[in-house]
């Protein structure tokens, strides 16, 4: 698979990263697939994007998380696809998935942190971006 990748245009990387959060502890969950979903709705980034490249755009996440290098593969279509100025764009949209359903697990710990590294986020702006994901997803 990895030889004949697609490429990713800016929003399908940001879509692509979105997806990888929500799968990193290997279930989707509603709430995190209503937060992209929102997300691609609401925000200008996506305005003229064509919401029918999400299936295919998560369905090469799925597969290259089956490869034995397919997180190296997936960062590389991202970085590829994605505009550096987008790179704190992508991880703030990986929080809030990652705290859409309130409880962030290990697994999508792990993936926010290699994300932050593959995309090269300072440390302060990425305490800052988790901060606002936190505080976005609080609930009574």
């Amino acid at each position: 698979m990895t030889d004949t990748l697609p490429s990713l245009s800016p929003q399908d990387a940001l879509i692509a990263v979105m997806v990888a959060v929500s799968a990193s502890d290997e279930t989707i969950r509603t709430v995190e697939l209503i937060a992209i979903e929102r997300m691609v709705n609401h925000m200008p980034i996506f305005a003229d994007y064509d919401i029918d490249r999400i299936r295919p755009v998560a369905q090469t996440v799925y597969s290259l998380f089956e490869e034995e290098e397919g997180i190296e593969a997936l960062f590389g279509l991202v970085r590829e696809g994605l505009p550096e100025k987008l790179f704190e764009t992508a991880y703030a949209l990986a929080c809030d998935v990652a705290a859409a359903d309130g409880v962030l697990r290990q697994p999508e710990l792990r993936m926010l942190e290699e994300i932050r590294g593959e995309l090269s986020i300072d440390r302060l702006h990425a305490v800052a971006i988790e901060w606002g994901a936190r505080v976005r997803h609080l609930t009574l």
